[in-house]
């Protein structure tokens, strides 16, 4: 799928998962629910640091494009190294590595620990890079060309003060579900990782499918891009992405907040 319906499907699941947690007991509060939203939202274009033509790869500008080609040159020389007899041979490393499970939950694990361990910048610097993400995938009209990056790098750096400053006011969910002490933004890791894998399961809707399985073998392959049926697959960019899901995940988004705030 494209930029910006993996941003829609991110927001939407973690709004469901706030549903979800508000039905078994653990409501979350509302700075969690606005902010995890827009982390997994953001996190949903991070597997394609692997494309050097993604969303991503021109977030940050220079930058994220050469971290972009450095993680493509990794994934292709860890799926050369991995390639089981049944996986093609292939020269660039998009939809392998930065598209697996184990991929979404070692991000997860970084963030988390380095929320909890990094202090106040770190959450900050967590909350700066998945905020531009976000406006990249969710307005991506809008932010387009190069005249708007720096706008678009300042609303991402005001808006991570101002939900820093929110979730540290007692009570707004610093230390939603992690609360023994030194656990305050553990659970920054959650939407980021759920974020990842809503991508994943995005792309395996699509004709290429996506190894989500990875490292498990299945037969002959290591990286079996799992899918439905062919017939049921469609391709990115297609109108099926664009007048059927994106609306869809739009509308189970709503839901998801109406439910997570009680208002249904």
């Amino acid at each position: 799928m494209m930029g910006p319906a993996h941003s829609l499907s991110g927001a939407a699941a973690w709004l469901g998962v706030g549903a979800a947690a508000a039905a078994y007991g653990h409501p979350m509060p509302w700075p969690v629910l606005v902010v995890g939203a827009l982390i997994s939202a953001g996190a949903a274009l991070a597997p394609d640091l692997d494309h050097k033509a993604a969303t991503i790869s021109t977030a940050f500008g220079p930058l994220s494009h050469a971290l972009c080609a450095i993680v493509d040159t990794i994934a292709a020389a860890v799926y050369k190294a991995t390639r089981g007899k049944g996986d093609p041979r292939r020269s660039g490393g998009h939809r392998t590595l930065t598209h697996t499970w184990l991929w979404a939950v070692l991000l997860g694990a970084g963030a988390a620990a380095a929320a909890v361990f990094g202090g106040r910048w770190a959450v900050l610097a967590i909350l700066f890079v998945h905020m531009v993400l976000a406006i990249e995938g969710l307005l991506w009209r809008a932010s387009r060309g190069t005249s708007s990056d720096v706008l678009v790098w300042l609303l991402g750096a005001a808006s991570a003060w101002i939900l820093a400053g929110v979730l540290d006011q007692p009570g707004n969910g610093s230390d939603w579900l992690f609360a023994a002490p030194g656990q305050a933004y553990m659970w920054l890791g959650l939407p980021i990782v759920l974020g990842a894998l809503v991508h994943d399961v995005g792309d395996a809707l699509t004709v290429s499918g996506c190894p989500i399985l990875w490292p498990i073998p299945l037969g002959r392959h290591h990286w079996y891009p799992l899918g439905p049926p062919k017939f049921m697959r469609f391709r990115a960019g297609s109108w099926v992405e664009l007048k059927v899901l994106m609306p869809l995940f739009m509308v189970a988004g709503g839901v998801g907040a109406a439910a997570a705030m009680g208002v249904i």
